[in-house]
């Protein structure tokens, strides 16, 4: 259910310093027999380039279809807070992002969108996708924008 016992939420926990040191955890799912979306955004991810360490951002927006757990939403904003002096591509962050709430939360359906701001005039947008999409589900558009001065 959780990478440790003893979740995070309603403790004050210290911020992870990096990714791998980040836990996600998670909660029951209290309708596990139905089909539904779960919508996570996230506007202010920020990460290190890791050539020149200046710093990234982009708006990353997580949808997934949960099975028997949800990913707790504290210890996903601490998860995605430790990314901010981790050096990586985005490519590298965003499959980071999604391969470590896919293997943890085993969901039906996982979608991971990243809309980076330019870097040398070039905006890079990551999608990360596992699962099969379940018929009958609404899954909304991420909403975000392609980059027009975001």
């Amino acid at each position: 259910m959780t990478e440790n016992r003893e979740i995070q939420l309603g403790r004050q926990v210290e911020a992870p310093s990096s990714p791998q040191g980040a836990r996600l955890d998670l909660v029951p799912n209290p309708a596990p027999d139905r089909y539904y979306a779960v919508r996570f955004t996230c506007p202010e991810f920020t990460s290190l380039c890791p050539v020149t360490g200046q710093p990234d951002f982009a708006t990353v927006v997580i949808d997934y279809v949960p099975r028997v757990d949800l990913v707790e939403s504290k210890s996903l904003k601490l998860f995605l807070h430790s990314f901010r002096n981790h050096r990586a591509f985005h490519e590298a962050c965003t499959d980071e992002i999604g391969q470590r709430i896919y293997s943890l939360a085993d969901p039906h359906w996982l979608r991971v969108c990243a809309f980076f701001y330019p870097r040398g005039g070039i905006p890079i947008d990551v999608f990360w996708c596992r699962g099969r999409r379940l018929a009958g589900i609404y899954i909304p558009d991420p909403g975000v924008p392609p980059y027009r001065a975001r």
